[in-house]
């Protein structure tokens, strides 16, 4: 009996090690399930660096057990880690600083049965490089010379009573006449002058005008158009200011920081070149930096700063008259609120008193220059309390009028002009609605000849310097008060009311 338990204990041990036996080698060994899609995402495909040293979290996710991760320039792209696990994890891409031209990497994130993931790593052109592209042009500065430059900023605003601008034809995208207008010529100048004009503000376009685009170097043929317009106005006993206007919004339309110190090597090489040229003029000559560089903000306005620093330097480095000469810097967008606003400090300049602001007045912009309709606003025929419609109330400026007009000419007597820092009022105009007919024509032309006497007449009485803005056209929509194709007064009308208002 005990013998067969013996046998019965001893025949269940083996089949329980049969059984544990048959469960070990019978289990199949772990496979993927065919189903599952294997991903490996990115949070960004391609990352753009300034110039400074810099640093830009990328997050992997995968559901692959592992990866590699590796770039192409090891010399300046550091990684936080080159390789990473199945889930979510974030790798810190740094760039180091770059003193040269600009360049580009490509990191690459590479896993087994999936498709690598490439990400493009640029960085923008350093200092070093830009200074290499746009070399200065300033070859031949000389002594700093006072000959025919006595007069301060402030004596020379009490000057300038009147100004015209020539406008559509030194800054007009193609050439000189592309924009309709005859060359500019010394009867048209004298013209101006002979119908109480003594001030000419000359638009610029120089960024065309290139012999070499890459070092941003002026043609000198241009040089001596611009010279030889200046010339017919300087030979008249006028004052002249000159910009860099528009010119293509290289400047204009990037005042950011993103763009900060491009332009300023840019603006530099502008200057430096029209500052020489020019050098040799008395202080009937202004130059004047800008046009209306679009500005919103105090990080803009920063960056405006900067590049008035740049235009003044430059002008002032050049020697002899320019050391003396008056130069003028734009408020942000040339808009009264916003100087008033941001204009805060101003750049730095070695000569005492030669400095002016400028900015330009077109408001209500219903009235002054809109040409249909808009979501935002109707356009206006007819300005002033005395000029309103009553058969077409519909067309009234709604504001901008005059207690307005005065609040904001007021703003830049106390920020400037009463602390000897004289303001130009740049451009001023309405345009001519001459599609009005009868009565209607009649009181819109009237207004019209109101507001240019406005203008000028509050201007003048809160010491700023108006010039109009004239663009030669003669038409509907246009602003002419000259037709220069025959070089006669063709806006009797508003000439007068100009003159009117200096009295």
């Amino acid at each position: 009996m005990k013998l067969f338990i013996k046998q019965l204990i001893f025949t269940f041990f083996i089949l329980v090690g049969l059984r544990s036996c048959s469960k070990e080698t019978s289990e199949p060994n772990k496979v993927i399930d065919p189903t599952i899609v294997l991903t490996l995402e990115v949070s960004a495909n391609s990352i753009e660096f300034e110039k400074e040293k810099s640093s830009y979290d990328i997050t992997i996710t995968t559901n692959v057990d592992n990866y590699t991760i590796s770039s192409s320039s090891t010399s300046w792209i550091e990684l936080s880690k080159t390789s990473g696990i199945k889930g979510s994890s974030v790798v810190k891409i740094t760039a180091l600083e770059n003193t040269g031209e600009e360049r580009t990497s490509t990191i690459t994130i590479s896993a087994n049965k999936v498709s690598a993931v490439k990400i493009t790593v640029t960085q923008k052109t350093g200092e070093a490089a830009y200074e290499s592209l746009y070399p200065s042009y300033n070859t031949n500065p000389i002594p700093a010379d006072a000959t025919g430059m006595s007069s301060s900023a402030t004596e020379l605003a009490a000057k300038i009573s009147l100004g015209w601008n020539v406008g559509n034809s030194l800054e007009a995208s193609g050439s000189e006449t592309s924009w309709g207008n005859p060359k500019i010529t010394k009867e048209l100048i004298d013209l101006v002058k002979q119908n109480g004009f003594n001030a000419i503000r000359i638009p610029c376009s120089w960024n065309q005008y290139l012999s070499n685009s890459s070092t941003a170097e002026i043609k000198t043929e241009w040089l001596e158009r611009v010279k030889e317009v200046i010339e017919y106005c300087v030979d008249n006993d006028m004052y002249v200011l000159v910009n860099i206007h528009w010119d293509g919004g290289w400047l204009e339309n990037n005042v950011t920081e993103a763009k900060q110190e491009e332009n300023n090597y840019k603006q530099k090489a502008f200057w430096e070149q029209i500052a020489t040229h020019f050098r040799d003029f008395d202080e009937h000559l202004l130059f004047a930096g800008t046009n209306e560089p679009n500005v919103d903000d105090s990080t803009q306005m920063d960056v405006l700063t900067s590049y008035h620093q740049t235009f003044i330097d430059a002008v002032r480095s050049t020697g002899g008259k320019n050391a003396y000469r008056t130069l003028v810097i734009q408020g942000p967008s040339t808009d009264i609120e916003k100087t008033n606003n941001l204009m805060t400090t101003l750049p730095i300049d070695t000569a005492s008193n030669r400095m002016m602001v400028e900015v330009h007045y077109y408001t209500p912009w219903q009235f002054c220059g809109l040409e249909e309709d808009a979501s935002w606003g109707k356009m206006a025929y007819y300005w002033g309390a005395d000029y309103h419609s009553t058969t077409d109330p519909e067309r009234n400026a709604t504001w901008g009028e005059e207690s307005e007009l005065d609040a904001y000419f007021k703003l830049m007597k106390n920020q400037f002009v009463d602390n000897n820092i004289p303001v130009i009022l740049g451009e001023f105009d309405a345009t001519r609605r001459t599609t009005l007919t009868g009565d209607d024509l009649t009181l819109h032309l009237n207004s019209r000849a109101y507001f240019l006497k406005y203008v000028v007449k509050q201007a003048k009485v809160n010491g700023m310097l108006p010039f109009y803005w004239d663009n030669g056209g003669i038409g509907n929509l246009a602003s002419g008060i000259f037709n220069r194709n025959d070089n006669t007064v063709f806006d009797t009308q508003a000439l007068e009311a100009l003159l009117e208002g200096l009295n």
